[in-house]
């Protein structure tokens, strides 16, 4: 029980009893209130008869009440399942159903609601597990990643030993806290007696005004997001963020890029940038790139964080040179327990003891790992494989161009044509004959783009990810 996250937080509660730990909209909760909260959640679960190592529905939507539920199920014995409060009804059921759950733990108002079916069967895979995240892949159904206390409660401690939060911290956290990403923003800051600011959701105009306004020393965003800032007029932005005194942003969930590294750096000269690669099964933050590197490293995602080794592999396993493309393996203590329910797609997920990451990678000669692609998104055009992350990096560096998303759609001829959804940077037009003209001194033909559509924003998943799969499913719809 000594890593157990519940009892490791109500221990910096008590540390830090009188300080303020989390901040939303009308409401400051301290450290002694989270702790009352959570202790009374822990005591309603206990007292319906809550079982060890039992799931339990968390409905969130970043509020203090949500991080209370958390620590009242670990508090309790459970297992945390994180779902958006505001997804449909019938999404919550099919979680609740594939997990077993009897009880919704929602910190406030009804803390616990009992969903009257039975008691679920014990599963050896749960065993000190502290929570099931359900990755947002975007074919086939959700994949349950069960992380133990263990491999989180340590995870933390190395991620501390790159980022180091303290009491000084005020994050700020716009990623939902069903999201790995967001979850240990949230739980390494009231670890280290920091103030969480609490964000329903992004929108970069009022984020940017939030950060202009008081100083927060970090910021979590996905890639996605902060294109967005980029994106808003500059006679807007410009006069914000030259009041900005933003320590950090924390980048991952998805590749940062050396073009979107430059660009937030002019965008905000004073702040640094760490671009954070890992992934749920590994705990998250498995390389990084720390702010003082970007300016020689950019596009990398940088060294191993501690108790991380990795190889990159070709399809027999073999290991390759620096240079060489193959799959990004990992092995790492920090690993979880497994798939819910999925024995076949656990072992399925290691080769050895590494765990099969599915990005492509190579070695660069400066001792650094660089990503190509996803092995799954390679784009299979007239018999040549095209990693579509390289097309999108180089539309992004177009003088013109904001964002770009690139995916192969199956064709008749060809297997696949090479689909291009740009967005033009706020005010700038972009005429499609010279961008075609623009790519065509940069790549190779067999590479360049058969179609390309231009629209206002590049679709995201429900951890605010580009989804290449809802493009691609958009096009063939479209197509039909």
């Amino acid at each position: 029980m000594a890593d157990n996250l519940g009892i490791l937080l109500v221990d910096a509660c008590r540390k830090f009893a009188v300080q303020p730990a989390l901040e939303e909209k009308d409401n400051t909760v301290s450290y002694s209130q989270l702790s009352a909260l959570s202790g009374k959640v822990a005591s309603i679960l206990r007292g319906y008869g809550l079982m060890r190592d039992e799931p339990v529905l968390v409905p969130v939507a970043n509020e203090a009440r949500d991080v209370a539920a958390f620590i009242g199920v670990w508090l309790a014995g459970g297992v945390v399942v994180p779902v958006a409060r505001h997804s449909p009804a019938i999404v919550i059921e099919a979680t609740r159903a594939v997990c077993g759950a009897r009880f919704f733990a929602t910190g406030s108002d009804e803390i616990v609601r009992h969903s009257g079916h039975e008691a679920p069967h014990h599963r050896v895979m749960l065993a000190d597990a502290a929570i099931i995240v359900f990755t947002s892949g975007s074919t086939g159904r959700p994949k349950g990643v069960v992380l133990s206390h263990k491999a989180f409660a340590r995870k933390l401690e190395a991620i501390d030993s790159k980022l180091g939060f303290s009491t000084e911290t005020r994050a700020l956290l716009v990623l939902q806290i069903t999201f790995v990403f967001g979850i240990w923003v949230t739980l390494l800051s009231l670890l280290k007696g920091g103030r969480l600011l609490l964000q329903p959701r992004f929108e970069a105009l009022p984020v940017l005004e939030m950060l202009a306004k008081q100083h927060i020393t970090d910021a979590a965003f996905v890639p996605t997001m902060l294109r967005k800032f980029l994106s808003l007029d500059r006679a807007i932005s410009e006069p914000l963020t030259a009041c900005i005194k933003l320590d950090r942003i924390l980048s991952g969930g998805e590749p940062l890029g050396s073009v979107l590294s430059r660009q937030l750096r002019d965008f905000l000269p004073k702040t640094g940038l760490a671009d954070i690669y890992g992934l749920t099964e590994t705990c998250s933050s498995d390389f990084f790139l720390m702010p003082e590197q970007q300016d020689r490293f950019a596009g990398a995602i940088g060294r191993c964080s501690r108790g991380v080794t990795f190889r990159i592999v070709d399809d027999e396993g073999n290991e390759l040179p620096a240079g060489t493309v193959g799959e990004l393996q990992i092995k790492t203590a920090f690993i979880m327990n497994g798939y819910l329910d999925e024995p076949d797609l656990t072992r399925a997920a290691f080769a050895d003891d590494f765990f099969r990451t599915g990005d492509l990678a190579r070695m660069r000669g400066d001792g650094l790992v660089e990503l190509t692609g996803r092995a799954k998104e390679l784009i299979m055009r007239g018999g040549a494989k095209i990693s579509p992350l390289e097309l999108d990096c180089l539309l992004a560096q177009h003088p013109a161009v904001a964002a770009a998303l690139t995916v192969g759609v199956p064709d008749p001829l060809m297997g696949e044509r090479i689909h291009a959804l740009v967005v033009p940077r706020s005010g700038a037009e972009i005429d499609e004959a010279e961008l075609r003209y623009w790519v065509a001194a940069r790549i190779d033909r067999f590479k360049q783009p058969d179609t390309y559509h231009f629209g206002s924003e590049l679709p995201t998943g429900r951890a605010g990810k580009v989804d290449r799969g809802a493009l691609r499913k958009t096009i063939c719809n479209i197509g039909q």
